[in-house]
Parts: C-alpha cells; structure tokens; sequence
C-alpha cells in the first residue's frame, strides 16, 4: 500500500514548470525513428518493468510476448490514419466505433465502456504565450488524447501538437509498484496530467482576465471611460474561455464514473484516486464557469462606458450646437431684405446686437457648464 500512498508524488512531478514559463517542458512531439510513423512508443511491462529488448516492438510482437509472459503492453500513437490503426485494431479486438473515433479525432470528452475495454477521450489545454492580448490573440490551443484500456493493453491515440504523455511515461517507469497495478494505473496518471494541465492554464487565463479588468476599470481614464480597451479584445478572450469550458464540463461526468462505479478494468486500489481527480476538475470547471461570468461583466461594463462616452459626446456637440444657434438666429433675422426693419438705421444698431449676442452665449455656455454639460 506504500505504493499508493505515494501515487500522487509519482504522477506529479515535485517540482512542476509553469506554462507560462516554459509551455514546451511537456509538449514534446518527438517520435523514435526506428518505429512506424504513427507509433511514438510500444513496450511490454511486466511486474511494474519495462521489458527490454533488442530491437524496438511492433504492437504484434508485443502482445504476443504479453500473452505467452503476461504484464501489458502500452503503444502510443500520434495522428495515426485508418490504414496505420487497422491492424493494431484488429489485434487488439478494439470496438469499430471506439477506433473511428480515435482516427476521426474532434472527440467530445467522454467514457465509454465496451466488453474488453474502456474508450476515454481527454481534451488537452495548452496556454499560448503572447505578449499583449490583442483581438486576434489565441489563448488556449487544444489536443486530444485518447485512451483504450484492456485487461492486458493500454493504447494512447493523440492529435495535436501539444499533449506529450513521453514525460509521464518515464515517470511511471521508475515506479514499478504503480506500474505493476497494470493499465488503470496509467489510465489514472493521464486523467491526473491532463487535470494539472487545466489547472495551469487556468491561472495563466486568470492573469489575462485581471489584466483586461484592469484596463477596463483603470483610475486613469479620459472622461471617465477606458480609452484602452476594444470589446473585440474581451470578445476574443471569451471566445477562448469558452474552448477551454468545452474541454472541461464534459469531462467531469466520466472521471466520476470511474470513481464511483466499481469496473471490472479499473484496479480497486486505484479507483480512489479518480475521486482525487474528479474533484480537482470540478474546482477548474468552477473557475472557468466564473471566467464567463466575468467576462460577460467585463463586456458589459466596458459597452456601457463606450455609450457614456458616446452620451457626452453628444451632449457637448448638442451644448455648442445650442450656443451657435443664437448667433445664427440673429443674423438670420438681419439678413432679410425688407426696408422698414427696427434698428436698421441706428448708428448704434450693430454694436448693440452684437453685445446682446455675445451676452445670451456666454450665458448659455455657464449654464451649461454648470450643469457639467461642456
């Protein structure tokens, strides 16, 4: 039991990198030449040990020493096409519809259980790095990764450029006991990497939302409105949150199956620990349900200081608009040709309409002032 004690340490790195700093320390999409194109890795465990070989494993070599010497295989596989899949599908006995939607890809998260194997499929988050948010900034990008777990096999199925599970691999290695508890434990250290991976990206996205609410609502604001913020910005940062909330919610369903439905492929040992999971989900699909909620305040907030800013404009082009009317009126009066007009022939009769003018604007003007109007 000391094995499990110390699961979370061994899925977990102690030291983990943030995304922000360096998103490429678990992205890495490196394949081993020596094997077919589509296969990244394949390997024959046995008693929580990688068997070792000569040469590199082809699936049907491996599941053929598994089933003379036992253990489990586990193949990964990135963007494998149907022809590619095929034959690992035939030997494995994988269900048509589990595999045309491994190949397909664009998978919502889900579980599903067939009569020799589970069929997960995870939505993986990685942050993208920019230096300011602009209206065309992308914030999150998405993988896949997709799982068949079977009595004596586990197969990872990715898309994207981003999800590496290459790091995790070697961790699990060097704890054999884990190992040995066969492919649910691995089907657990996934489900706990890519549940980390949401939970590093949503403080990353927490930091553009805090900058985006701070522009909006900053002290140093012309007339009271945020000059510096498009909706367009906030807009694109919605549109992201919400890519980051289809991979999230959907998920939550499957890994309380797994922690709560006792399942003839899942290990009694390790079926706990998906509870552990599941309740890390929950607080990041908490979290990224605020971010729309915030959003939408933010959005909001920032179309009605653009419509008070829009209002006293025009107030200010109307106040003018008033002033200048008193001018206009007069001279549109003296500017008729009649002959009998009062003041026509007064010697005084233009300095006296000019003072009258020039009075009945300044008073228009303080009034309107007064009334914050100009």
């Amino acid at each position: 039991m000391s094995m499990i004690r110390d699961l979370r340490a061994v899925v977990r790195p102690s030291s983990r990198v943030s995304l922000r700093k360096d998103p490429s320390a678990s992205y890495d999409t490196t394949r081993d030449p020596a094997t077919p194109s589509a296969v990244v890795d394949c390997a024959v465990y046995r008693d929580g040990a990688r068997v070792q070989t000569a040469l590199p494993l082809t699936p049907q070599e491996a599941m053929r020493l598994v089933r003379r010497d036992g253990g489990f295989v586990w193949i990964g596989l990135h963007e494998p096409t149907e022809s590619e899949f095929a034959g690992i599908a035939g030997e494995f006995g994988l269900h048509p519809l589990a595999v045309e939607d491994a190949v397909q890809a664009h998978q919502r998260p889900k579980l599903e259980r067939y009569d020799d194997s589970l069929f997960t499929v995870f939505k993986t988050i990685h942050y993208v790095e920019h230096d300011r948010l602009t209206a065309n900034s992308e914030v999150v990008e998405t993988g896949e990764v997709m799982c068949f777990t079977g009595r004596d096999f586990f197969i990872t199925v990715r898309h994207g450029g981003q999800g590496s599970l290459r790091a995790l691999r070697h961790r699990l290695q060097d704890d054999p006991e884990l190992l040995a508890k066969g492919p649910s434990a691995v089907l657990h250290a996934i489900a706990d990497h890519v549940v980390d991976g949401y939970i590093a990206v949503a403080d990353a996205v927490q930091d553009d939302i805090d900058e985006v609410e701070t522009e909006v609502f900053s002290p140093g604001r012309k007339g009271g409105v945020s000059r510096g913020v498009d909706s367009a910005r906030i807009y694109q940062l919605k549109r992201e949150v919400l890519e980051f909330k289809r991979a999230v919610a959907p998920l939550l369903r499957p890994m309380q199956l797994l922690s709560e439905r006792p399942m003839r492929l899942i290990d009694p040992d390790i079926q706990k620990y998906f509870r552990d999971v599941a309740d890390h989900l929950a607080r990041v699909q908490e979290q990224v349900l605020g971010f729309d909620e915030l959003l939408n305040s933010i959005l909001q907030a920032n179309l009605a200081q653009a419509s008070v800013a829009q209002n006293e404009d025009m107030r200010k082009i109307t106040s003018w608009a008033a002033i200048v009317a008193v001018p206009t009126m007069v001279c549109g009066v003296y500017g008729m040709n009649f002959d009998y007009m009062p003041e026509t022939h007064w010697r005084l009769g233009y300095p006296v309409i000019m003072a009258i003018t020039g009075v009945i604007c300044l008073g228009i003007h303080r009034t309107l002032k007064r009334n914050g109007w100009l």
